[in-house]
């Protein structure tokens, strides 16, 4: 994929995205207020999804944690990571801890096509998620895409992630260990 044919998928994203909370907004019967609230509340959810991607290429492990609610949960599969503390681990354990002044210039994480339902203090999304990688000339090179469902609650008046079911779909979770396993010995 070129970048340029990147760049237009999330341009339309966010078309896409602006118009969701435009047809919140014109929901008959409800008030300013309440309509105001509906727009408040999604376009915070959507900060939280796209905060989700822009902490873990920073490895901003704490960042990313506290996106999560106190009880919250990260599942892929048969691995469940609950709690801040464990969501933390498991990022340390995924990248190792990052350097003193890391910056990522290898990959970065594209979160696109939200579809957020509010309902009071708890709200679900849909979203998908494209890991973009550094190629071996330099080229951006999409190496993982997939699928979220989120469960979000408001936690002492911010949302927060509930619980995360991260579905990879390309590559299939079993491939996308080898890669991982194959980078990990590289690095040793």
């Amino acid at each position: 994929m070129t970048l340029p044919r990147i760049i237009l998928q999330g341009s339309l994203a966010l078309l896409v995205a602006g118009m969701g909370v435009y047809a919140v907004a014109q929901r008959p019967g409800a008030s300013v207020e309440q309509r105001l609230q509906k727009v408040e509340d999604e376009l915070a959810i959507r900060r939280v999804l796209v905060d989700y991607s822009a902490t873990q290429d920073a490895r901003d492990y704490a960042g990313y944690a506290n996106l999560f609610a106190r009880e919250g949960e990260w599942v892929n599969g048969k691995n469940v990571h609950k709690g801040r503390e464990a969501i933390h681990k498991m990022l340390v354990d995924l990248y190792g801890p990052p350097p003193p002044g890391y910056v990522n210039n290898e990959s970065y994480h594209i979160s696109s096509n939200p579809q957020v339902d509010v309902q009071g203090d708890r709200a679900t999304a849909r979203s998908r998620h494209l890991l973009i990688m550094r190629g071996p000339n330099g080229e951006p090179q999409p190496a993982l895409a997939g699928r979220y469902e989120d469960e979000l609650i408001r936690e002492d008046g911010q949302w927060k992630i509930l619980r995360r079911v991260d579905y990879p779909i390309m590559p299939t979770p079993e491939e996308w260990m080898k890669q991982i396993q194959a980078r990990r010995a590289k690095q040793q």
